[in-house]
């Protein structure tokens, strides 16, 4: 017998393992949309950060003579 053919009947003897789902797939879909939410929201809230601090930014350009670029 060759080695395909004994790998097929070992193939079609061995047991079918079916590992059951801890929870319903629409469960895991509403998991994975809130997390997604969540991170929307975390980003939404920083969307605006950098122009909070314009008047810092203009007074260090100005002080330290440049548009705030060291590498210039």
């Amino acid at each position: 017998m060759s080695l395909l053919a004994t790998i097929a009947v070992a193939a079609e003897e061995g047991h079918h393992v079916v590992n059951e789902l801890p929870f319903p797939p629409i469960v895991f879909a509403l998991i994975v949309f809130g997390l997604f939410a969540v991170f929307a929201i975390v980003t939404f809230a920083f969307r605006d950060v950098a122009n909070r601090h314009a008047a810092k930014a203009e007074a260090y350009a100005r002080e330290h003579g440049g548009a705030g670029h060291p590498h210039e």
